[in-house]
């Protein structure tokens, strides 16, 4: 009798363990150091914001917090480099609109598909301004139009990523003024934006993060914010609704995914701690500071948001024609 209790009691022990196995391996996480890899070279706005939000994370979680720069491929290279990790919420990418919605209708090939991200937090969301060299002989969009039709085609447009919100909206910027222009595309906002200083390039349309700076000490110019409402950082600068041409009103986002093999309650926990990131009113001053207009909310909103997103630049595409061999 004393043999069967005991095994009873081995038994229900046994249960009792597995039962709180999962729970254990949830409170556990993380137990390692975090990883955000950024899909673009170091002081572009993926890098800047990962860093600034990968800071505050650390401290939060008493854990490192790495950031790796993967730019190349229009941020192909970095969705790969987090979906080839183990897929257990200790690697992170910082997606944006170019690789996590407008890549999957620019691409007739692509290496990862919708469905392979789960979507942890919205981070960031801001308007892009058209920026040129101050030497060019332009002051609005009306200039621009007739000095790139007096060039026939003869002037170039800087691309921070293909596919990122400056190439989708600068070839839409192209085909509204009727105007052509020779795309160079670079690995991150940060060389395009050297290049365009140093007068290699004529234009670009950038994000407001890394273009805000540039703009204030004068080596760059700012024609446009593509926006409905004047940006309060740049006040005297018009929008492109203004100038009559609302249907150019758009900007970018980023948003933190890991795989969507990540075990649930680890997005969970991650969502909960980049929220508190987000909340704090350092993090908060900062990001509105570049430009930036944080977001935050849950795994599901940004998830919805994603697939709205997708939707929106497909269309945009699909009209526009422009296809990424």
């Amino acid at each position: 009798m004393r043999q069967i209790k005991a095994a009873i009691l081995a038994v229900g022990t046994g249960i009792t363990v597995l039962l709180a196995a999962p729970v254990a391996a949830a409170s556990d996480f993380p137990s390692k150091p975090i990883r955000i890899i950024a899909p673009s070279s170091a002081g572009g706005i993926l890098d800047l914001t990962s860093r600034l939000m990968g800071e505050k994370l650390s401290r939060q979680l008493d854990k490192p917090v790495v950031i790796e720069d993967m730019p190349g491929g229009g941020g192909i290279i970095g969705m790969q480099g987090m979906l080839n990790a183990t897929p257990d919420g200790h690697v992170l990418v910082m997606g944006s609109l170019g690789p996590n919605a407008a890549n999957y209708s620019l691409y007739s090939k692509l290496p990862y598909k919708m469905e392979d991200f789960a979507p942890v937090i919205n981070v960031i969301s801001m308007p892009s301004v058209l920026v040129v060299n101050p030497k060019l002989p332009v002051k609005d969009l009306d200039s621009l139009q007739a000095y790139a039709k007096s060039k026939d085609g003869d002037i170039a447009m800087a691309i921070s990523t293909m596919g990122a919100s400056s190439h989708l909206i600068g070839k839409v910027l192209q085909r509204e003024l009727g105007i052509s222009a020779i795309d160079v595309v670079y690995k991150g906002a940060a060389p395009a934006i050297t290049d365009l200083v140093g007068g290699q390039v004529d234009f670009m349309v950038d994000n407001m993060i890394t273009a805000k700076p540039m703009i204030e000490s004068g080596r760059l110019r700012a024609l446009a914010v593509f926006s409905a409402e004047r940006s309060p950082l740049m006040p005297d600068v018009p929008t492109v609704a203004e100038l009559g041409y609302p249907q150019l009103a758009g900007g970018t986002w980023l948003g933190l995914f890991v795989s969507a093999k990540t075990p649930p309650e680890h997005v969970q926990r991650l969502n909960a701690e980049l929220n508190k990131v987000l909340a704090d009113p350092g993090v908060r001053e900062t990001l509105i500071k570049q430009g930036g207009n944080p977001v935050g909310g849950t795994s599901q909103e940004f998830d919805e948001f994603v697939r709205k997103e997708t939707e929106r630049w497909r269309e945009v595409i699909q009209e526009a024609g422009i296809k990424v061999q």
